[in-house]
């Protein structure tokens, strides 16, 4: 059974993307300071930590530790117009970038533009690298890539769209945990896109968080040395529960085991981002995954640097579909209703 599935943007927000340019200032301020550093990993697999002298360098310059998160008033539950979803549209949420709908020769201005707006707010924006061949494994949210050369021009335009921007970038929704499904046609070289994708992003000022999956996408075994080869060492660290439901203590205990297992490898030093966009529910249904009824809005989108916990999320946006099922529209639509649902409101409309 499918463990969640990411959407891509839909053609109406693409061209609300390219034609808005207003952006709110809100967000949440990041806390507790800490080093910026990658990862530390062994001299074969990535690049060693850095002196503490560059590091506390690093550390007083960064502006991600002050600014808080991106609010883009382009997003889909603006344009929807509903003030009764303000609680959606005040918190900051991630732009999901494919090849589908931004291409190759598009994406490194779209990219620009919208760093661009999170710097004239003085806030940090969130990007979704969502391309990889064979995504989704042709389930809701199938495409990407054509192929890996196709792929790696791709991820150079959106990396030089970043600029100075220091974004945070989730790398590739699903891509590692669907590696070996049975209904996934595997590509050979999955892991060294993944791993050259974190290392370009990386390079051009992101914090690249790898995705890892969620807590109930079993089983854990070799997630750890997949993450390895598929370059974590090189970024930030990971991200989890990505468009699922998940409680914020499964996944951080999640993350804390990946991270055992990844130190047994030589890779220490990893950081996470936790998607809490949908996951206030108290007992989430295992398996039940496209727009469930009883899903809710969680903990609100916000850097703490709480030890291994960079921050939480909203990387899915709420209120966009995850597929035709439990009364949505296709993968990526927006549906009032249901936003309506995740706010525990009345139901006053259909998709």
């Amino acid at each position: 059974m499918l463990p969640r599935s990411p959407r891509a943007r839909v053609a109406s927000y693409v061209a609300a993307a390219v034609l808005a340019s207003g952006a709110l200032t809100a967000g949440a301020t990041s806390a507790v300071a800490e080093t910026s550093a990658p990862p530390s990993v062994s001299s074969t697999t990535g690049t060693t930590g850095t002196t503490a002298e560059a590091t506390a360098k690093a550390k007083a310059k960064d502006p991600r530790r002050t600014r808080g998160l991106f609010v883009d008033q382009r997003m889909p539950v603006f344009t929807a117009g509903e003030t009764r979803h303000a609680p959606i549209a005040k918190k900051a949420q991630a732009l999901w970038l494919g090849i589908d709908y931004y291409a190759t020769d598009r994406v490194r201005d779209v990219v620009g533009e919208y760093v661009g707006l999170a710097a004239a707010a003085r806030k940090t924006p969130v990007l979704v690298v969502y391309s990889i061949p064979d995504r989704d494994c042709d389930q809701h949210s199938a495409g990407g890539a054509a192929d890996g050369a196709a792929y790696k021009a791709w991820v150079k335009q959106v990396a030089a769209g970043i600029g100075s921007s220091k974004p945070l970038v989730v790398v590739e929704p699903d891509a590692i945990p669907f590696i070996g499904d049975p209904g996934c046609e595997d590509v050979s070289d999955r892991v060294a896109l993944l791993r050259f994708a974190v290392k370009r992003l990386a390079a051009a000022g992101a914090w690249a968080y790898l995705d890892a999956g969620h807590s109930d996408w079993r089983p854990y075994d070799g997630r750890a040395a997949l993450l390895k080869r598929a370059g974590v060492g090189f970024g930030r660290g990971i991200a989890t529960n990505v468009s699922n439901f998940r409680s914020l203590a499964d996944e951080k205990a999640y993350g804390a085991l990946l991270r055992r297992e990844l130190k047994k490898l030589g890779v220490t030093g990893v950081k996470q981002v936790v998607d809490t966009s949908r996951n206030g529910a108290r007992n989430p249904v295992a398996g039940d995954v496209i727009n469930p009824t009883w899903a809710r809005v969680g903990k609100a989108p916000r850097l703490v640097f709480d030890g291994p916990l960079d921050g939480t999320l909203w990387v899915k946006h709420p209120g966009e579909s995850d597929g035709s099922v439990n009364g949505g529209p296709g993968s990526g639509v927006w549906c009032d209703l249901l936003a309506d649902r995740l706010l525990g409101l009345p139901e006053l409309s259909t998709c």
